[in-house]
């Protein structure tokens, strides 16, 4: 199971035009706000990504607005690539990565996978999680899935890391979800 002490949140590239234009933009979004929200309250490291921001712009503000300090911006499809993010990695001492962000396919997936072959214990939110297409991000998930990057929803993952309806946060926690 992953815990508040162990957990890291990585929130990929949810950036410009295109997070307007992935399927199911608008609940994708909302759901990754939330998740924020709720790593915020239980004090869970967030590491947050922009993929190429001078192209791609920034972070889309329904979710940069619920942000702190800077994105990390990368070239590589993966943060794993990435100087910055491999330091911010370290600097968290986390062994647990809660993946969210878009496209599933692509940045999400290198991500995810790369985290995994590090030894790091890893979850993608299906829930919010996107790409162009609805296929696309089925096969991303598919893949990660068979190569032990396990699903998991919103909700599922905000009650893992409570573990107890008497946790101090539980209330917040229970507002963001309804």
């Amino acid at each position: 199971m992953f815990t508040v002490e162990e957990a890291c949140l990585v929130v990929v590239d949810v950036q410009g035009k295109l997070a307007t234009i992935v399927d199911e933009s608008e609940a994708t979004i909302a759901n990754i706000a939330k998740l924020i929200q709720a790593m915020q309250a239980l004090e869970v490291p967030i590491l947050w990504l922009e993929q190429n921001p001078s192209r791609l712009g920034g972070t889309a503000l329904d979710i940069a607005q619920h942000l702190q300090g800077q994105a990390i911006a990368k070239m590589a499809f993966s943060a794993c690539e990435e100087e910055g993010f491999v330091k911010a990695m370290k600097e968290s001492g986390r062994s647990q990565f809660i993946v969210t962000g878009i496209e599933t396919h692509i940045c999400v997936y290198q991500t995810a996978i790369q985290l995994k072959e590090q030894g790091f214990e890893v979850e993608v939110v299906v829930d919010a999680v996107s790409s162009r297409t609805k296929a696309n991000k089925e096969v991303g998930l598919a893949k990660m899935s068979a190569l032990g990057i396990y699903p998991t929803s919103m909700e599922m993952i905000l009650y893992e890391l409570l573990q107890r309806a008497d946790h101090e946060h539980f209330k917040t926690i229970l507002q963001l979800v309804k």
